[in-house]
């Protein structure tokens, strides 16, 4: 990393006081108003939006810290902190951007430091945003420069889950392994650049802030914020303003990276309404477009899928009732190839995952999944209050 005389470490802004504070210097440090100088052409931010991730941050900084191609600043970007994050944060040499009124979540939180990030960065330099809760694989930043060329506006990862959660969370892995294996067989394509982590262009991000304010884009936050606050899903709203800017995402099979799973059935339906509502309003808040067609395409399947489950399982209470259930060969060979499905796509895992998933028990959250997308269609056809 290049140095630079003089450079004062990133200005923090307290939620408690009207004075600005210095910290310590830092090499390389980003702008402030006190003036800064730049990070060299091509260097990388690493953004890290934290509320109250005292648990997980230490983890989440070194494994910046650990990278084949580490970042030139790692910033935690603490937002209506009441815990030891900042402290920890500081603890492991990691700067420190103090979020200033901020009622907007991580979209408002990201829109304040990028605000005075952005300005002083080249077209060529790189942005992560990377949440709190996640730790990057070593080579996942040398993996990311490299097929960040061209149109390729935004490279995300491909993330697993971490250890605990119980069963839920042991669903949780196996579904990650499956969605890991599919970009995979993709090539890296990918319908939605992840919030647990992505590598952006500087010049990217500035031109979507002037596409907000010039109506090109959805407006956002109303001041050019490059993150939507209005919406739930800020990483999915996103990818459709990289796209319709002309750029592409991509997920490449060697960016991987750990990331927290739900601990319980209740933070899971939360989590995946808010995913699912989101999706849906974000495609509503587009319309029908070149890119969003496949988008409103995957809504109408998921539609589909819910009442053909619902018919199907009336079906079978139907049959039990009345005392007229019969094995049919042709529903047992369909049965047995979603079986299958299931044992080779979590190989990945290893062969006990695989025994394990011929079982069929993870009918359970298939169903699950099924109940939280009616529910987020029905509230997004009611346009029923959002609340996470």
């Amino acid at each position: 990393m290049s140095t630079a005389a003089g450079a004062t470490a990133l200005l923090e802004r307290s939620n408690a006081a009207t004075t600005t504070v210095v910290a310590e210097p830092a090499p390389d440090a980003l702008p402030t108003r006190r003036g800064r100088k730049a990070p060299r052409t091509g260097g990388l931010v690493a953004a890290l939006p934290a509320h109250n991730e005292e648990a997980g941050i230490a983890a989440a900084i070194q494994g910046l810290q650990n990278q084949t191609s580490p970042p030139d600043h790692i910033v935690v970007i603490a937002d209506n902190c009441t815990d030891r994050t900042v402290e920890i944060a500081r603890a492991h040499g990691a700067e420190v951007f103090i979020t200033t009124g901020n009622t907007h979540k991580k979209a408002g939180a990201l829109n304040q430091f990028l605000a005075e990030a952005l300005p002083h960065l080249r077209e060529d330099d790189l942005v992560l945003v990377q949440d709190a809760d996640s730790a990057l694989d070593p080579d996942f930043l040398e993996i990311a420069r490299k097929n960040l060329r061209g149109k390729i506006g935004a490279v995300g990862g491909v993330f697993r889950g971490s250890e605990g959660g119980g069963f839920v969370g042991h669903l949780q892995r196996n579904e990650y392994a499956r969605y890991a294996r599919d970009v995979q067989r993709l090539g890296g394509k990918c319908l939605v650049v992840t919030g647990t982590a992505a590598v952006m262009k500087a010049g990217m991000l500035r031109q979507i802030g002037a596409a907000r304010l010039a109506g090109e884009l959805p407006a956002g936050d109303g001041r050019g914020g490059v993150y939507d606050t209005s919406v739930l899903t800020e990483d999915n709203e996103l990818t459709f303003a990289i796209r319709h800017l002309g750029y592409d995402v991509l997920s490449p099979a060697g960016c991987t990276l750990v990331t927290e799973i739900m601990p319980t059935w209740t933070d899971l339906w939360k989590q995946r309404l808010r995913w699912k509502r989101g999706a849906v309003e974000n495609c509503v808040q587009y319309g029908v477009t070149r890119i969003t067609w496949p988008y409103w395409g995957r809504q109408l399947l998921t539609m589909t899928g819910c009442v053909i489950t619902y018919v199907y399982l009336a079906t079978i209470v139907y049959a039990v009732f009345f005392n007229s259930f019969t094995v049919q060969p042709f529903w047992l060979g369909v049965t047995a190839i979603f079986v299958i499905e299931r044992i080779v796509t979590v190989r990945h895992r290893g062969w006990r995952y695989m025994l394990a998933a011929g079982l069929m028990y993870e009918l359970v959250i298939d169903l699950f999944l099924q109940i939280v997308h009616t529910k987020a269609y029905l509230d997004a056809l009611t346009r029923r209050r959002r609340d996470w």
